[in-house]
């Protein structure tokens, strides 16, 4: 079965309603000002223009680059301070 490129809709986070192809993927990963924006595939179906389509709730942000500063360490996930002027 084919499924037409705008299968799933995004819900909550900064992509919230915003209506994509998964190619069939359990997991959409988007970026957006240097973050990962990561949506999961649900069972839920939600009505949008008049059409159903399957629910990707947002799940998340992640930074490619690792954590920041003062976000965790590397040696137990402690927190450190920030470093504000």
């Amino acid at each position: 079965m084919t499924q037409d490129a705008s299968d799933v809709v995004l819900v909550g986070g900064p992509y919230d309603g915003t209506v994509i192809g998964s190619d069939d993927r359990a997991v959409v990963e988007l970026e957006r000002d240097g973050l990962i924006h990561r949506y999961v595939k649900t069972t839920k179906q939600r009505e949008q223009d008049g059409r159903s389509y399957a629910a990707f709730n947002y799940d998340g942000e992640i930074d490619p680059d690792g954590s920041k500063p003062g976000i965790e360490t590397p040696d137990g996930g402690h927190h450190t301070p920030l470093n504000r002027a």
